[in-house]
C-alpha cells in the first residue's frame, strides 16, 4: 500500500496509508441505538426481547430483499413500515403499539455524541470525510451538522442502496475520489465492517468514543482530541 505525505491540521507533516474517513451516523455520532430501543421499550410498556425479535424478523433473510431493507433504501414508504412494524410489536399485547410516529418514538432517546463529532471535525483538516449510513427516514438527520463534517454525504434512502451490500461502500469511497484501501470506516455493527474490509478498507468497529478516537488517531496519523492546557 502507498503512503502519502499529508499535512496534518495544524500544518505538520504526516505520514499516513489512509486520506480518507467513512462515518456511520446512528449509534457512532450518536449514542447507542440499543439504549435508544431499551428506553422505547420501558415507556411503550413491552418488553424488549420483543423489539429484537420483531426487528431481527423485519430484516429477513439475507437472501430476500426484507422490509427494513425496502425502507432503508427508500422503496418503502415510512408510514407503510410503521405500520407492519407496530403490528409485529403488538402480537399477543392486550393493547395494540400505535403506528403513528413509531420510527421517531423508538429514536427520540438517541443523542449527538459531542466526543465523536468533534474527532470527525478535527479530522476534516486532515483527510477527506465522509457519512456513510443506513437511514430509518431522511428527516431526523442534521443537516447543518453534516455540512460541517464531511464533504460527501451517503444515506442509503437517497442513494437505493444500503449496508453491508458492497455498491454502497463502492459509492462512498468514489465519491471521496478515493480507492476502498485508502479509506477508513467506522460502523457499531459487525457485519458492516465485515463487508467494507471485504472491499479493502479498514475497518475500526465502534464501542466507545474513548477507544475508537485513539483508534482513529493512529490509522490517520492525527491527533483528534483538543490539547488539555496547562494550568
Amino acid at each position: 500500500m502507498f503512503r502519502h505525505w499529508l499535512a496534518g491540521p495544524w500544518g505538520w507533516p504526516r505520514l499516513a496509508e489512509y486520506r480518507g474517513l467513512l462515518v456511520d451516523f446512528g449509534g457512532v455520532l450518536t449514542t447507542s441505538l440499543r439504549e435508544a430501543f431499551h428506553s422505547f421499550t420501558e415507556r411503550e410498556g413491552i418488553d424488549y426481547e420483543r423489539v429484537r425479535e420483531a426487528i431481527r424478523t423485519a430484516y429477513g433473510s439475507p437472501d430476500a430483499e426484507s422490509m427494513i431493507a425496502r425502507f432503508e433504501t427508500g422503496k418503502l414508504e415510512q408510514e407503510h413500515f410503521e405500520r407492519e412494524l407496530a403490528a409485529a410489536l403488538s402480537r399477543g399485547l392486550d393493547s395494540p403499539i400505535a403506528p403513528e410516529r413509531l420510527v421517531t418514538r423508538m429514536l427520540q432517546d438517541l443523542r449527538l455524541d459531542e466526543e465523536m463529532i468533534e474527532a470527525v471535525r478535527t479530522a476534516r483538516g486532515a483527510v477527506a470525510t465522509g457519512l456513510l449510513s443506513n437511514s430509518w427516514g431522511v428527516g431526523y438527520y442534521p443537516r447543518d451538522l453534516l455540512a460541517e463534517l464531511f464533504d460527501e454525504v451517503v444515506i442509503s434512502g437517497e442513494v437505493g442502496l444500503r449496508k453491508p451490500d458492497p455498491p454502497i461502500f463502492a459509492v462512498a469511497a468514489e465519491r471521496l475520489g478515493l480507492p476502498p484501501e485508502e479509506c477508513v470506516f467506522v460502523d457499531d455493527l459487525p457485519g458492516n465492517i465485515e463487508a467494507a474490509e471485504a472491499l479493502g478498507m479498514r475497518g475500526v468497529l465502534h464501542e466507545v468514543a474513548a477507544t475508537t478516537i485513539p483508534e482513529l488517531e493512529k490509522l490517520l496519523g492525527v491527533s483528534l482530541r483538543q490539547p488539555v492546557d496547562n494550568l
